[in-house]
């Protein structure tokens, strides 16, 4: 009996010690859906293979967001092996039908935001434009979608100087770069403010 145990532990170790030697690589696909509620790892990877059904998050709304280090591992318990090249704090998901909604757009920009941002200075001359606790407007446009939202600056920041934006609404920090009294941009817009501050303070 005692042999026989053995031999099923020993099996099961190999086992394990097999399935992570051959894990698979795969790679986030740029536009995570799902068209059933149901989440699964074909829906956030491509290359998924034969875990491509395996579920890993239920959406109940327009959008479902995961946390990058859970869905790491649960992609290695199913055989994958995805390495965030990013280093993205979380992954949205969202639903594959019907138009772009302002709210997803919105969770999409915030989950995909790297942990690792690179450190700007202010290009504008030192010009102070928004002051902590300031309620600021900030907008961006994600996927065709232009959304405007007001939130709470996090902290001091002059003209063309990166600022976190705390938006009261759902408790998230937006990373936005000050434009005007008041005002901040992200996405796109953002680099440009960064790249000619002048321009936008001359508005």
């Amino acid at each position: 009996m005692t042999r026989i145990r053995r031999t099923l532990v020993l099996a099961a170790a190999l086992a394990a010690v097999s399935s992570a030697a051959w894990a698979g690589p795969v790679s986030l696909k740029s536009n995570p859906v799902d068209d059933d509620g149901r989440v699964t790892l074909g829906d956030i990877f491509d290359g998924a293979g034969a875990a491509a059904e395996v579920v890993v998050a239920q959406r109940v709304g327009p959008s479902v967001v995961i946390e990058a280090g859970q869905l790491q591992a649960q992609a290695r318990q199913a055989g994958l092996d995805w390495t965030n090249p990013n280093g993205l704090r979380r992954v949205a998901v969202r639903r594959s039908t019907g138009p772009v909604s302002a709210a997803a757009a919105q969770t999409d920009l915030q989950a995909s935001a790297p942990q690792n941002r690179p450190v700007y200075r202010p290009a504008g001359g030192g010009q102070q434009v928004i002051a902590r606790n300031d309620m600021v407007r900030v907008t961006y446009q994600v996927g065709g979608v232009n959304l405007s939202i007001m939130g709470k600056a996090m902290r001091n920041a002059a003209l063309g100087e990166p600022v976190a934006v705390l938006n009261t609404a759902s408790n998230r920090v937006i990373d936005a770069v000050a434009s005007g009294p008041g005002q901040a941009v992200a996405g796109p817009a953002a680099d440009r403010v960064r790249a000619n501050p002048q321009q936008f303070a001359a508005r």
